[in-house]
């Protein structure tokens, strides 16, 4: 899938997600959704922006979601 949309698509759920008042549960949510909703292919594509430039393109939130991800918590 085009990096592109794959930054866009987790900023969104990002957006959805950091308007929740407990930000540690937002990060949850999040990592919950991607692991649920995204074929692995995509998560994978994404986890590999980690430690990267590309990381400064995602929200905060997203990049915390995303490496509780990739620690499988």
């Amino acid at each position: 899938m085009n990096p592109e949309n794959l930054f866009k698509m987790a900023n969104q759920i990002g957006a959805f997600f950091e308007a929740m008042p407990d930000r540690e549960q937002a990060v949850a949510d999040i990592a919950a959704h991607l692991r649920r909703t995204w074929e692995p292919r995509m998560r994978e594509q994404i986890l590999a922006c980690l430690g990267t430039a590309d990381e400064a393109r995602l929200k905060p939130v997203v990049r915390d979601a995303l490496q509780r991800l990739a620690r499988g918590t």
